[in-house]
């Protein structure tokens, strides 16, 4: 109550400062003077994006006195670009927009508010959007974005993957998809993210910690998945994709449909692929001492299927919008068949083999269920959000019954799981996001509060992690200060606190068990209740300084993470990895200390931008394999138990563009990390998972011809060998890969077709791949993979009635 005291005593104070603002009014006219509708325009300082109505005009209210620049763009016409200086009383300009059959305004004005909003945050940003997706479709949006420097995924095959930033992963990294933090089961390994990339209009990566923001799970960055914008008015349109890929014969489409009349609009969207076992290069793979010999090279039971529907519903206005997102992803994919379970030699390979687009067990199903309310409200100088979610994710995993430890040979009849659910999770989520972004003079204050609760349920024959409720809430206060013209200094300061509570868990079987020479038959406990609390306090300082061809960001926080309910309370044997794990009730939050900075220069020709950083953990979550082995559950599968230890880690990115001619363009995108633990049983080791120093050298020409925006681009990535490992990890050694991307827009009957094509892995290389889910077991990466896909937009405008 206090809190929201504060909150509308700062509404009060600043309503009453509001004259410090004034409004902008503009007209926008094509080389007739006749006024033109829908032109976007965007202001420096004003986050809205405003489309002129239909005389060209349209009207801003809330600016600060000073300099802003101002974007007016649209189809058919070049962006006009100006520099408005706001005075103590109203301002009114005139646009006068020139034809043009080339200029494509939604490109000039994304890649303007990017570049931005980087020079204005002082974390390390990047932002990409449909364009970049579309050149570099992997399996899943995580593999597409694994070009990107400091960003690597741990993968399972062509379907499923999740992002590593700077080596940090799982519950370290936050997914915001719609405004709100996508919860699924990512503590695992083999747990993809339920995200159609497809869907995704723009993707915001940030690298570093950012939990004064985001709160717990944000120590190691943020990857902010966005939709499209809100169709413009008096529009009917939609786009359909086609993709085609040849190593695992995948097809699939995505049709799009989007409408908005004035202020009520809808987007919709439908998603399916459909894939076969993946190839490898090569004919033999080792499953520890194992020889699994490969059919036609393919993993056999690693096909798929995956849909996805998405609904979005709202009301836009000036000042004020409300959207409603529905979506529901559904995926089945098969698990390696020979990398699952003890027995890697039980495995029917002639009944796998008859065909590489079946999905036999073992295999997993996930429905993830979402639906997200977005409202925004500008008045005077505030801006107010407010997104509420719900979430519901149903992941099974399904394996044939093999009884291993003191388990029955024979599966009994009667217990509620079937005999070939292996696990089942059930997570439940509510969130609440509430934001006010007061602009106050120099300042730009952003009030916030963040809550979640989750209710995850379990079943299945085996045991791993318990289950638990769990609720988390917390308010931020963060400062964007203009000093200067060129200087903006940025201050955060966040408060949470967390209640995490896990429920007992008894085997349904007896196990035999001898104390003192005593030997009994009973069901042992493998989770106690539990119920455990947090509270954490954290901060962030940045700095922006921004001169000419100059770029400086600097940026020193806190950050913390909660322990989770497999780190608290894990005990059973993890099937794809071999061993037994263990969790630790007693271990106390993360807490983590970094500091970044970038450096950058641009010249017309040319571009460099190096980011190092440096990330001290007192106290990192670590599995930890100890000496000891397990009897109950398994063939004496080694013990991993959860422990802390102090971490060190530092690395760094290096981006260099050069501009060879005008249609020729090179880039050099590098990364490094080093990490070491400095206490505990694995001191002087480093961290799993740490991938090792990569450059990526590449060389775009843009030539300039009848088919519009073509482009053939070379990809070479050089891959270092990673010595720096921690058992069971294995040495990696290091690898050189060719990748091809092509595209062009064709215009048939007005409307621009998109085709783009890959060669992934030109030349069919075999390769280990470090942070792969597959790589203890000595599984090389995908072959060659040519990808072929074709977007289909198509638009009519619809005729606004006339009063």
């Amino acid at each position: 109550m206090k809190f929201i005291s504060i909150l509308f005593f700062c509404l009060f104070v600043c309503d009453k400062l509001n004259a410090q603002v004034y409004p902008l009014t503009g007209l926008v006219l094509d080389n007739e003077g006749a006024g033109l509708k829908g032109a976007l325009v965007s202001i420096s300082g004003y986050e809205n994006t405003l489309h002129t109505d239909k005389e060209g005009k349209f009207f801003v209210d809330g600016l600060q006195i000073g300099n802003h620049q101002v974007m007016v763009s649209l189809e058919g016409y070049y962006a006009q670009k100006l520099l408005v200086n706001i005075q103590n009383r109203q301002t009114s300009i005139k646009v006068v927009m020139k034809t043009s059959d080339q200029q494509l305004k939604e490109v000039v004005v994304e890649h303007s508010l990017i570049a931005a909003r980087r020079q204005e945050e002082s974390m390390n940003i990047e932002v990409v959007g449909i364009e970049f997706i579309q050149r570099n479709l992997g399996g899943s949006l995580m593999k597409t974005l694994e070009r990107l420097p400091g960003i690597k995924t741990i993968g399972i095959g062509s379907g499923q993957s999740k992002p590593l930033i700077r080596g940090l992963g799982f519950n370290r990294v936050v997914v915001v998809d719609k405004g709100v933090k996508h919860e699924g089961q990512q503590w695992g390994a083999d747990h993809g993210l339920e995200i159609d990339q497809f869907a995704a209009s723009e993707v915001e990566l940030v690298k570093g910690a950012a939990s004064f923001i985001y709160g717990s799970d944000a120590i190691g960055g943020v990857i902010n998945v966005k939709p499209a914008n809100a169709p413009q008015k008096n529009t009917l349109g939609g786009s359909i994709d086609l993709i085609g890929k040849s190593n695992n014969n995948l097809y699939g489409t995505s049709v799009n449909l989007f409408g908005r009349k004035e202020h009520w609009f809808f987007d919709t969207r439908a998603t399916y692929q459909n894939y076969g076992d993946y190839s490898v290069p090569t004919d033999t793979v080792f499953v520890y001492d194992y020889a699994v010999r490969l059919h036609n090279r393919q993993l056999r039971n690693t096909a798929g299927r995956e849909t996805g529907l998405h609904l979005t519903t709202g009301y836009a206005k000036e000042n004020f919008r409300s959207v409603f997102y529905f979506s529901n992803i559904y995926n089945k994919s098969g698990f390696f068949a020979n990398a699952h379970g003890l027995e890697p030699r039980r495995v029917n390979t002639e009944m796998h083999d008859a065909s590489a687009r079946d999905i036999q067990m073992p295999n997993q199903q996930v429905n993830h269920f979402k639906v997200v309310n977005r409202s925004d409200y500008r008045v005077g100088i505030h801006q107010l959000e407010m997104q509420l979610g719900y979430q519901r994710n149903f992941r099974q995993e399904f394996s044939q019954y093999v009884n291993h430890g003191y388990m029955p040979p024979v599966y009994p009849d009667g217990l509620s799981a079937s005999p070939e659910l292996e696990r089942e999770f059930d997570k439940r989520v509510y969130s609440i996001n509430l934001k006010d972004m007061i602009s106050l003079g120099n300042h730009q204050f952003t009030a916030g509060f963040n809550s979640e609760y989750q209710d995850n349920v379990i079943d299945g024959w085996t045991f791993l992690v318990p289950s638990f409720k769990q609720a988390t809430a917390g308010i931020f206060l963060y400062d964007k200060y203009k000093i200067a013209e060129r200087v903006l200094l940025h201050g955060a300061l966040r408060y949470d606190h967390g209640q995490i509570k896990m429920f007992k868990y008894t085997d349904w079987f007896n196990s035999e068990l001898t104390v003192d020479g005593t030997t009994t038959s009973e069901q042992l406990i493998r989770a106690n209740d539990l119920k455990r609390s947090f509270n954490s306090l954290v901060w962030s300082l940045g700095l922006n300084y921004n001169h000419e061809q100059f770029l400086l960001k600097a940026n020193v926080g806190k950050s913390f993470r909660m322990p989770i309910a497999k780190e608290l309370g894990a005990n059973g044997v993890n099937y794809h990895y071999f061993s037994y794990e263990k969790g630790d009730p007693t271990l106390s939050p993360e807490q983590s200390y970094q500091l970044d900075l970038s450096l950058g220069w641009n010249e017309d020709r040319w571009s460099v931008l190096i980011s190092p950083f440096y990330n001290y953990f007192p106290n990192y979550i670590y599995l930890n394999p100890t000496a000891n082995h397990d009897f109950y559950y398994g063939a004496g599968n080694q013990i991993f138990q959860y422990a802390q230890s102090e971490v060190i880690r530092y690395g760094g990115e290096l981006q260099l563009k050069y501009k060879i001619w005008k249609s020729l363009n090179a880039e050099f995108l590098g990364e490094y990390l080093f990490a070491r633990q400095i206490s505990g049983d694995k001191k002087g080791y480093t961290l799993p998972f740490s991938p090792p120093a990569s450059a990526l050298f590449n060389l775009t020409w843009s030539p300039e011809s009848v088919l519009r925006h073509s482009y053939l681009s070379v990809d070479y990535r050089l891959t270092a060998r990673q010595n720096n490992i921690v058992p069971p990890e294995k040495k990696t050694s290091g690898y050189g890969l060719i990748n091809l991307q092509a595209g062009a827009k064709l215009n048939i009957s007005g409307q621009q077709l998109a085709l783009s094509f890959q060669v992934q892995n030109l030349l069919n290389t075999r390769y280990l791949n470090h942070t792969s889910f597959y790589r203890l077991i000595e599984l090389p990466e995908q072959g060659r993979n040519m990808v072929l896909s074709l977007k289909i937009p198509f638009n009519i405008s619809l005729k606004q009635t006339e009063k």
